[in-house]
């Protein structure tokens, strides 16, 4: 039988010798089977596990070392010198966030062959993962969760606004170094977006494409976790996604827990992983915020 199968019986409450996917807090690791699975559908309620950097490391704790490279290359005569680089290496901590949930199932599901209890794990605990991560990746300061993209140590000012005016939205745009407007997009809520679309410039023309839904060329993408445009308030973000870091210290771990819910008739079964998060080069996604 395979580590899958052994895996799936065993929160099934089927009786299954140790096995190397127990750790030793008594959770069971999930195969990589289910893993990528829960990474892809991950990626549906998150856009940082669509075009961040997935950083994977084993150590609890410690530093990462972060390397932007902004150097050029250049022409040098037959047996010149090669000049240096402008590597810059920023060392940065990074720590062990425990991000977890917990789903209760009627103990006649659990004991059901015919019930899918891994699509249902799957799908129920990605959905929460997803959102969950996503929102401290754009709004997390940095103690017991990752250092979010709009807080004070994430993405450079690009432009302080009392409203957002085509001038605005333009300044921002020309506020991140052409380098970083590449592979750059638009992030926003949907408020933020519905009020961009009817958005003009002078000459009457829409600031908004809704051909493919994008300003200026680059795609929009919408987070309900970002924040309205209040007082204070950070927006629109306007940058290349995949300077910002997600460390992933420990996959996705499952444990079924037999007797706690066991007087209702239920099985439940928590789920955790180990992450931090960090934009690594703050230059790199600019954001436009409201005059306080």
């Amino acid at each position: 039988m395979t580590n899958t199968q052994n895996f799936w019986n065993s929160m099934r409450g089927k009786h299954i010798s140790p096995t190397a996917f127990n750790d030793q807090m008594g959770s069971n690791q999930t195969p990589d089977e289910f893993k990528g699975k829960f990474d892809k559908a991950l990626a549906k309620d998150n856009v940082f596990r669509r075009l961040a950097t997935v950083v994977h490391t084993t150590a609890p704790e410690g530093t990462i070392q972060a390397v932007a490279s902004t150097g050029l290359a250049e022409w040098v005569a037959e047996g010149g010198s090669i000049p240096e680089s402008a590597d810059a290496i920023t060392p940065f901590p990074v720590y062990s966030h425990k991000l977890a949930s917990l789903v209760r199932l009627n103990n006649s599901f659990v004991s059901d062959n015919a019930f899918d209890i891994e699509k249902y794990l799957l799908n129920a605990f990605a959905r929460r993962f997803g959102r969950a991560e996503e929102a401290a990746f754009l709004n997390g300061a940095g103690v017991d969760e990752p250092m979010g993209l709009l807080s004070n140590s994430g993405a450079e000012v690009g432009v302080t606004a009392a409203s957002m005016t085509y001038d605005d939205v333009v300044k921002l745009y020309f506020s991140l170094k052409s380098e970083y407007r590449t592979n750059a997009v638009f992030l926003m809520h949907d408020d933020t977006a519905m009020a961009l679309r009817t958005l003009k410039d002078s000459a009457g023309s829409p600031i908004w494409s809704a051909q493919n839904d994008t300003i200026f060329g680059k795609p929009v993408i919408t987070s309900p976790s970002m924040p309205l445009p209040t007082s204070g308030a950070k927006p629109i973000a306007f940058g290349d996604l995949s300077y910002y870091w997600v460390i992933e210290r420990q996959p996705i771990t499952i444990k079924r827990l037999n007797e706690r819910y066991a007087v209702q008739g239920q099985i439940g079964f928590t789920a955790y992983e180990r992450l931090d998060g960090r934009l690594i080069l703050p230059e790199a996604v600019k954001v436009l915020q409201m005059a306080g």
